[in-house]
């Protein structure tokens, strides 16, 4: 009497169905990335050690009070950009330095920056070392 069974276990793999699940993850990675990407940016801001290179600074302090100071002297902030013109006008490559206490809204800082670009200073954002 023969007692083996009619359905034999192929022992080959196809690859078939892992190479579909590979081309799904693909499309959705693709279609999703774009979508992602630009609109949420996580930041970390960097610690530094260097030393910049420029021998006439300014330094733009913004405290938890909004107060402004340039170097040691307050200021107001309808003040910021004339001052800031009248003391870099003779400076080859006029730089800020941006110091903003953490509390400090963006806004201020941004302001800051924005006075910046349109007096073509460099801006430079102090952080903790």
């Amino acid at each position: 009497m023969n007692l083996r069974g009619r359905n034999k276990v192929s022992p080959e793999f196809s690859m078939s169905s892992m190479t579909d699940i590979v081309f799904l993850l693909l499309v959705f990675f693709m279609l999703t990335s774009p979508v992602i990407t630009p609109e949420a940016l996580d930041l970390i801001l960097p610690k530094a050690k260097g030393k910049t290179t420029n021998k006439h600074e300014l330094a733009v302090s913004i405290n938890k009070d909004m107060q402004m100071f340039i170097n040691q002297e307050q200021i107001r902030k309808e003040n910021l950009e004339l001052e800031l013109q009248k003391r870099l006008q003779s400076v080859e490559t006029p730089t800020i330095i941006l110091r903003a206490e953490e509390s400090v809204p963006i806004q201020e800082a941004v302001y800051v920056m924005d006075v910046a670009k349109r007096n073509q200073f460099k801006v430079v954002l102090a952080v903790k070392p």
